[in-house]
């Protein structure tokens, strides 16, 4: 077993998509909960804070990925392992996976199992808005209304008080 993890000095999103195409072609083809027409797909990896950071879609799920960027050594940990890391779009819990030839990374499921009823084209523009999302800061207006102000508005009342 190897001692660390080496980054990535390139981005991953080739091998990546060979593993997860592999994975599928080899034991993923016969599962009932499978998506009969979802293709692999993985989105373009985005450096956040040295580490590589995208989305794959398969036919059995969504999930939000990592991988270790340039120069960026990881200790190698135990498969299934969970970890919090905080994003700019929050708080998320990733597992510790291994992909076959390529290494292990950190995958946070986002949808799994697919809905039979999500057509190619969504699943793929879902993937990549998820893609862009992770790395999105949370936007809030301080000029917005609260939610009891905003019920006021609905039903014509000044304050929650007059409800």
């Amino acid at each position: 077993m190897p001692e660390e993890i080496s980054g990535f000095s390139t981005s991953p999103q080739l091998l990546v998509q060979a593993a997860f195409e592999e994975v599928a072609c080899r034991s993923m083809h016969d599962l009932a909960f499978l998506h009969p027409t979802m293709p692999v797909s993985v989105s373009g990896f985005t450096l956040f804070e040295g580490q590589w950071t995208g989305c794959v879609i398969t036919p059995w799920m969504l999930s939000a990925v990592i991988f270790p960027g340039p120069d960026q050594r990881w200790p190698h940990r135990t498969v299934s392992e969970k970890l919090g890391l905080q994003l700019p779009y929050g708080t998320m819990t990733f597992t510790v996976g291994e992909l076959e030839g390529v290494s292990q990374y950190l995958s946070c499921s986002l949808l799994s199992p697919l809905p039979k009823a999500l057509s190619v084209e969504e699943g793929l523009r879902l993937m990549e808005d998820c893609a862009r999302m992770l790395l999105s800061l949370p936007v809030s207006n301080p000029d917005a209304p609260d939610m009891a102000s905003r019920r006021a508005l609905l039903f014509g009342r000044r304050s929650v008080a007059d409800a």
